[in-house]
């Protein structure tokens, strides 16, 4: 087996490379057009998805693959008052210092090597976006409190899943994820998944009522980006092909 390359590249380089596809593969090109475009947004406009937009792209991502078409995804989603009033309860409470860290999956134990790599470049390249130097740990306590504040997004919607499905019905959740986000990308609405909310799943069940049956995998803000917004001016890399795919030849 070769070793992998740890070349990063940009999305703009991704995207020079996927140019290369064979001919006729005009499909190819609009699914890699929204994926070099979609990145997690950290900054949104108060204008809020029409209901009827939101619904016709749930409606779309139940066409998601998933294990023996078992459909494990639940949602719920917030507008309007609906989720001003929850920004300022999340808020409150993960601010409060109150019943954090308990996830109902378990989060990773570390991240080594490439992966604490990664990791660190997101992690820096946010904080210089939003002007937080290294060290300042009351700026970056700050920053990542927003993700409370739903980062000023109009809605948020919280992914659950069957807990007699384990870990394949959270794997499904994963898909209809990404499918929700490219769906919302190629509408121009941006978006961010976020498992800082995980963290708080006892006290999400309580303010939605969610059964002990559903697993919170995590929540997702959006709406339509504010493209001024600092936070909005990084974008993290990817890594080469080369360091993920392993050809067997023989």
């Amino acid at each position: 087996m070769n070793a992998p390359t740890t070349i990063n590249l940009t999305r703009d380089e991704i995207a020079a490379r996927a140019a290369q596809a064979p001919d006729g593969a005009a499909a190819f090109q609009v699914v890699t057009d929204l994926l070099v475009e979609r990145y997690s947004c950290r900054g949104y406009r108060p204008d809020p998805v029409p209901h009827g937009t939101i619904a016709q792209i749930l409606t779309a991502a139940q066409l998601s693959a998933s294990w023996c078409n078992a459909q494990p995804w639940e949602v719920i989603v917030t507008e309007g008052e609906g989720t001003e009033r929850f920004r300022k309860a999340m808020f409150e409470r993960a601010t409060s210092g109150a019943g954090g860290h308990k996830p109902d999956f378990v989060f990773p134990q570390r991240y080594e090597g490439v992966y604490d790599q990664r990791r660190k470049e997101c992690g820096w390249g946010l904080y210089e976006a939003v002007g937080v130097v290294r060290g300042d740990r009351e700026g970056s306590a700050r920053q990542m409190f927003e993700n409370f504040r739903l980062f000023g997004a109009p809605h948020v919607l919280f992914l659950t899943s069957e807990a007699e499905l384990g870990t394949y019905g959270a794997v499904d959740c994963g898909l209809y994820l990404g499918n929700l986000m490219l769906l919302m990308q190629s509408l121009g609405i941006a978006s961010i998944a976020q498992a800082a909310f995980a963290s708080h799943s006892p006290f999400l069940r309580e303010y939605f009522g969610i059964p002990e049956n559903r697993r919170i995998v995590c929540g997702l803000s959006f709406g339509y980006p504010d493209p001024a917004h600092a936070a909005n001016g990084f974008r993290t890399r990817r890594a080469d092909v080369g360091a993920v795919a392993h050809w067997v030849t023989e």
